[in-house]
């Protein structure tokens, strides 16, 4: 900021700017970072004239008119009483006279304007002086280098509470004896200075109570502004008060019509940040009108543009301050009217997500000759598009918990497993396969339960939850024998065979999968009988029944390059090869991995190619060829550390180094 209001220019022909304008949401610093960069620059001599200032009060509810601001203006430049001239023509003639005159530079601070026409008439109208504007709306009205201040950054927002504390009392020992519970009071508040200053505030009155007990009373409310209002402190040092719910109510008030509206409901969308394309099924419009409400709510900076990368091309999200949402999503609580637009328009998203994801999905299983999956040409896009909207799909599948949108919830959550698997977000996958058991669970739906429970245990054994997914295999397998599906019965003894087989009870694993491999042939799925075999292999491979683990996986391969499922053909290859290395058929595994090897690369199966590599070094080794071994460690490393596996990564790089 300060370097903006240096006189010199690195380009003495350069055009010299005279209007700098502070912008940011309500509560973001704008008046405290132009009165500290006026000190500091006062303090480098660079206007010697002195500094004008002059709050305009724009977001009240009497804003101050420029007519008002030049009678303030005169009197700080001397001119009262009878001198002053009785028209405001004359008396803006005056003032920009009193400027002109004025040899020594000056900095005119028109601070908390919420309309051109409230700063424009009190420019000074030479080259001679500076303006430092404040608002919260960014403004096209006149050339001026804008200044847009955002929230600030975890560390800064912590460091400011901090401080706040230990200047009133520097005994106090909260933020060091709680960094976890200062931390998450920093994310309630948004980063936003305002409230930083508020909960700081609370917290100095508090001084014998912990940081924990105002974070559980912010968590408790729900909304962030209802506490910190509640024990706001007072007034700043600029004699306004220090509260934060007024500054979002005004910000809301002054909004037209259809950018409220649009406003209200993208608070009730699944997060923070939003995709265009949900937003236009979130408020039922097309999308040109939707970029034109969104650019005008941006310029309010009551929603952000967030630039990301969605597979190759640069996409354009939109982010709604996490105090806006809460703000939002109160006006819609209040209101029984706006609760049914909002359940309305949450409806139409989730139908949206619901849509989108079942196709990528499909385009993920998609196998030769099956219909083409609608929209997605390719795996690599149907994986794009889940990865940009991974955040809000899951925190839409958290709505099933909801009873109106238990259904469609649900549907969405069975539509993300396949993903989810495929890049490893276990966590994720673990919340919504539960949220999806409870509600089917609770809306009755026995089918349903059972294929939820069926992912949930899936997502259970990937976590290292062993225990809790034999139990939750188990309840699946009972349900689709209750209900009569075969099919489903099947799926349910192969996952409970994994289960078990991570358990170490291998006996129960192979007959749990030699049942799902009966019921598979029984209803003619070849494919979900492919997947027994392999798994079967793997539970015959723990037992030491090496032989026969071989020809199950070849059984599996087989059919998996009959049906066209390249990528579980790799993990049969891979199995394969390992059951080959350990009989001793060293060559036979080597030729394995590197089939496997050839299909993960395909895919871009990151974490199958350094699985791959890494038994493929072991076959290496078996075979006495240490050379070959390190590389294929070194590169299994490297394919670890692109899919996110650090501590494979390590133990892969570990063992080039014991083979240097």
């Amino acid at each position: 900021m300060l370097r903006h209001l240096a006189p010199e220019q690195d380009d003495p022909a350069a055009f010299p700017i005279l209007i700098f304008a502070v912008t940011g949401m309500g509560g973001i610093g704008k008046t405290a970072l132009a009165v500290e960069a006026a000190h500091r620059a006062r303090a480098q001599g660079w206007f010697p004239g002195g500094t004008l200032f002059v709050d305009l009060r724009g977001y009240d509810d009497d804003p101050v008119t420029a007519d008002q601001a030049v009678l303030a203006l005169l009197n700080a430049l001397g001119v009262q009483g009878q001198d002053l001239p009785p028209t405001a023509e004359r008396q803006y003639d005056v003032y920009r006279g009193l400027l002109a005159e004025r040899q020594e530079r000056m900095l005119l601070i028109l601070d908390n304007a919420s309309d051109p026409s409230q700063y424009v008439p009190l420019l000074p109208g030479s080259d001679h002086h500076r303006v430092l504007i404040t608002s919260r709306d960014r403004s096209d009205a006149l050339p001026m280098r804008l200044i847009d201040l955002e929230a600030l950054d975890p560390a800064e927002s912590v460091a400011l509470v901090t401080r706040a504390l230990r200047e009133t009392d520097e005994r106090d020992e909260r933020p060091r004896r709680e960094p976890d519970a200062l931390r998450e009071l920093a994310n309630h508040c948004g980063h936003l200075p305002l409230a930083l200053q508020i909960a700081a505030g609370i917290l100095r009155r508090r001084r014998h109570r912990d940081i924990a007990s105002l974070v559980t009373a912010i968590r408790e409310a729900g909304d962030p502004t209802v506490v910190l209002d509640n024990g706001s402190p007072g007034m700043d040092l600029y004699g306004r008060s220090l509260v934060l719910r007024p500054v979002l109510e005004t910000s809301y008030r002054r909004l037209p019509p259809d950018q409220a509206r649009l406003l209200r409901l993208l608070c009730l969308a699944p997060s923070a940040e939003t995709g265009a394309e949900a937003i236009t099924a979130l408020v039922d419009l097309e999308l040109e009108p939707v970029l034109c409400l969104l650019d005008e709510l941006a310029a309010t900076h009551l929603v952000s543009p967030v630039r990301c990368v969605d597979g190759t091309a640069p996409t354009m999200r939109w982010r709604v301050h996490d105090l806006v949402r809460a703000f939002g999503a109160g006006v819609v609580a209040g209101d029984a009217g706006l609760r049914e637009e909002g359940e309305v328009a949450r409806e139409r998203v989730l139908v949206f997500y619901h849509r989108w994801a079942d196709a990528a999905d499909d385009r993920l299983r998609w196998l030769p000759g099956m219909a083409e999956p609608e929209r997605f040409g390719n795996r690599a896009q149907a994986l794009a598009w889940f990865d940009g909207e991974r955040a809000e799909l899951v925190a839409a599948a958290g709505w099933a918990r909801e009873e109106r949108f238990a259904d469609t919830a649900v549907r969405l959550a069975e539509c993300l497993s396949e993903y989810l698997a495929w890049r490893r977000f276990f966590d994720d996958w673990v919340i919504v396969a539960d949220i999806a058991r409870e509600a089917a669970h609770r809306t009755g739906d026995q089918l349903g339960e059972a294929i939820a429970a069926g992912l949930l245990g899936l997502a259970l054994r990937e976590a290292g939850m062993v225990r809790e997914a034999v139990d939750t295999h188990t309840r699946s397998r009972d349900l689709y024998q209750d209900v009569g599906d075969r099919p489903g019965e099947a799926l349910a003894w192969n996952n409970l065979g994994l289960a078990l087989q991570s358990a170490g009870r291998l006996e129960e694993a192979i007959d749990a999968h030699t049942r799902a491999r009966d019921l598979h042939q029984g209803v003619g799925d070849r494919h979900r009988e492919a997947s027994a075999w392999n798994n079967l292999g793997l539970a015959l491979q723990d037992a030491a029944r090496t032989e026969e683990a071989i020809d199950a996986y070849t059984r599996a391969r087989d059919l998996l390059q009959d049906v066209g499922d390249r990528h579980r053909e790799a993990s049969a290859w891979n199995n394969l090869g390992t059951a080959l290395r350990e009989a001793g058929r060293v060559e036979e595994a080597i030729e394995a991995y590197g089939k496997d090897l050839e299909i993960c690369r395909e895919f871009e199966d990151w974490y199958g190619v350094g699985q791959t590599l890494s038994n493929l070094a072991r076959a290496h080794n078996a075979a006495h060829r240490p050379a070959e071994a390190r590389t294929c460690y070194l590169q299994s490393a490297a394919a670890y550390t692109r899919a996110d596996a650090p501590d494979k990564a390590a133990y892969a790089q570990s063992r080039a180094d014991s083979l240097t």
